[in-house]
């Protein structure tokens, strides 16, 4: 009994002893629990950001670039086609091709025929046009280098490549600037703020500014998405660091101007666009900031006339869009919405009215795509945040921008897809990689024709259309596209042959 005694006294001191653990552990759980922030180790992202690159030469890292240090030729060969989208939204900084060339009313089952294709660096920039080359700036990942690539509009060849070196990691995508071209230059802007001029023609390097170390620009989310502007032979440029715009005289690369940028406004996507108000020319700039219209001819050329923050946004991808008659429109994804600005002049003084602002589920606005002016009316692709309109093709009243005119439909919707005008018409791409030609309506949505036209995916970069050849990209790919009117296979390919013909002879008799 004595020992049963004992053994039972054992157990209860056992207990005792267990459950005092127990509850020191649970009051060491429990302030653990209180004190532990399960938020300390996330970081903030961005929408589309998630696994940004860190960027060699942004923290600290030591890394040589030389702008145009290679060059490489190949057998294509310049043709004679005619036809030019020579910049950014085409001839005229509108996103119109007005060339009288008839485009077709319809296409055969299997699309507009592929005249042909080259592979790309993984990417959205786009092609221009000019003088039947076509020119690209494309990101070479083996070599780790931006590349200018020249190719022949008759049957793609590659004709030259002007590239250097300069490290940049996937981060949906990686290039996604057009150049501008002329007679003489074409200037790119690559991913890292790299601007480059070669001679257009040769491809002989020019000169280069490297934005970031030159001018302390501050690379964008998603790399640069700014294309460049060449005016008559300047080339207009924002690098919005310790300058908020500056004039570089393409034959010598020397800085002809520079535009103050005391608050410290920041490079935006958006690109510089052309501006006339009373006579007086100007460029106008949306940067992440603010909104500035620098004077681009005389005396005071590269000065501020007018500025205003009342248009702003952490992301902003679409160009200011310009009226006649001192109207400009801007809008931006993310929640931005559209806004409507009023420019006036009097005795040369400059004043900004804000006409009309709203979210972008109540009027036009759009994430990626510039809005086009046609016929007085606005066409866009809307957001992800324009509610049941999301992703639709839109027309709205220009003098009141939540005045819809038509949309496309739940069961037509285009992504982040381009789109552009010619012949009365309009080609709409979505982004994965369906072509859909429009009649150019201000009343209805009136489709004409539908293809797949790219087996890819990201179908972004902005369309270019010259002498009846679309040339449109995916993320790793581009097509040039029979859209004229009218042509067979057999015209087509003696127009190349004639092309390629013409330009030998035009040497032989140079040389």
């Amino acid at each position: 009994m004595a020992q049963k005694a004992i053994h039972s006294e054992s157990q209860k001191h056992a207990s005792v002893w267990s459950a005092a653990v127990t509850a020191m552990l649970a009051v060491i759980c429990l302030a653990w629990w209180l004190a532990y922030d399960p938020t300390a180790d996330f970081a903030i992202h961005v929408p589309g950001m998630d696994h940004a690159p860190v960027i060699p030469g942004s923290a600290g890292h030591a890394e040589v670039i030389r702008i145009g240090e290679f060059f490489d030729s190949f057998d294509g060969r310049e043709s004679t086609l005619p036809g030019s989208w020579p910049r950014f939204r085409g001839e005229n900084f509108d996103n119109i091709n007005t060339e009288k060339v008839p485009l077709a009313n319809s296409w055969p089952a299997g699309g507009p025929e592929v005249l042909w294709s080259v592979a790309l660096g993984e990417g959205h920039a786009a092609p221009v046009v000019f003088d039947g080359r076509v020119y690209l700036l494309d990101y070479d990942e083996e070599n780790k280098a931006d590349a200018l690539r020249c190719f022949s509009l008759a049957d793609g060849r590659e004709i030259w490549r002007r590239w250097y070196r300069v490290r940049v990691k996937r981060n949906h995508g990686m290039s996604r600037t057009i150049p501008a071209v002329t007679g003489r230059y074409v200037v790119t802007i690559g991913p890292r703020c790299q601007v480059m001029c070669a001679d257009s023609r040769s491809g002989d390097f020019i000169w280069g500014i490297d934005l970031e170390k030159e001018y302390g620009t501050e690379t964008p989310l998603w790399y640069t998405g700014q294309c460049p502007l060449i005016d008559d032979s300047l080339a207009v440029i924002a690098p919005a660091g310790t300058s908020l715009l500056i004039g570089v005289d393409c034959a010598s690369g020397k800085v002809v101007w520079k535009t103050p940028n005391p608050s410290g406004w920041q490079m935006s996507h958006s690109s510089v666009m052309p501006m006339t108000l009373n006579g007086r020319k100007m460029y106008v700039y949306c940067a992440i900031g603010g909104m500035a219209g620098v004077s681009a001819e005389g005396a005071d050329a590269g000065q501020v006339l007018w500025e205003t923050t009342a248009f702003t946004s952490s992301v902003i991808a679409p160009s200011p869009v310009i009226f006649d008659d001192g109207r400009i429109f801007m809008t931006a994804g993310y929640g931005a919405g559209g806004m409507m600005l009023k420019v006036s002049e009097a005795g040369g003084h400059y004043s900004v009215q804000k006409l009309l602002e709203y979210k972008s589920a109540d009027g036009l606005a759009s994430e990626q795509q510039t809005p086009v002016l046609y016929q007085g009316f606005l066409f866009s692709i809307q957001p992800k945040d324009a509610g049941i309109l999301r992703n639709q093709l839109v027309c709205y009243h220009p003098d009141d921008c939540t005045q819809l005119i038509w949309a496309s439909g739940k069961t037509n919707r285009f992504g982040l897809g381009p789109f552009l005008f010619a012949d009365d018409k309009m080609f709409v791409l979505s982004d994965d990689g369906v072509l859909t030609l429009l009649e150019a309506s201000t009343s209805a949505y009136q489709p004409l024709a539908q293809a797949k036209v790219l087996d890819g995916h990201d179908a972004w970069g902005p369309m270019a259309l010259a002498g009846g050849r679309l040339l449109v990209r995916d993320s790793k790919e581009m097509r040039c596209l029979d859209v004229g009117a009218g042509r067979s296979t057999g015209q087509k390919n003696l127009e190349a042959h004639n092309s390629r013909n013409r330009t030998r002879m035009t040497r032989i008799s140079a040389d």
